[in-house]
């Protein structure tokens, strides 16, 4: 069995953590948001438990790999982007209009050039 560095370490591995992570996060966020504005009583504090659970596990997996923190979160927020996107429209049932993917495509330029581009 390999470590978790060696797998974080194969081609490709990092992209799927930022993923995992992105959906963490919104999904975490989610929950904070149905607690302030869409739950009372005990719903609300299930959501707001949950959200930080969530919350927790997120800071876990986004840090998990070994690339400098700034291109690290500069590609993340890619990933960040996407993942609020889709859970807006499955969850609270908003679809993106484009101005929302011409704004993605932009993202994914700039993560693209801190990424790849070597000087």
């Amino acid at each position: 069995m390999t470590s978790l560095a060696e797998f974080i370490a194969r081609p490709g591995r990092v992209y799927g953590l930022l993923l995992v992570a992105a959906f963490l996060e919104v999904w975490g966020d989610s929950y904070f948001s149905a607690a302030l504005h869409r739950t009372s009583g005990f719903s609300r504090w299930t959501s707001v438990i949950a959200g930080t659970v969530i919350l927790s596990l997120y800071g876990l997996v986004v840090n998990l790999s070994k690339w400098d923190f700034g291109t690290l979160l500069g590609v993340y927020v890619v990933f960040f982007y996407m993942a609020a996107q889709l859970v807006n429209w499955a969850r609270f049932k908003q679809p993106p209009g484009l101005p929302a993917l011409a704004g993605w495509a932009l993202m994914c330029a700039g993560a693209a050039v801190l990424r790849f581009w070597k000087v």
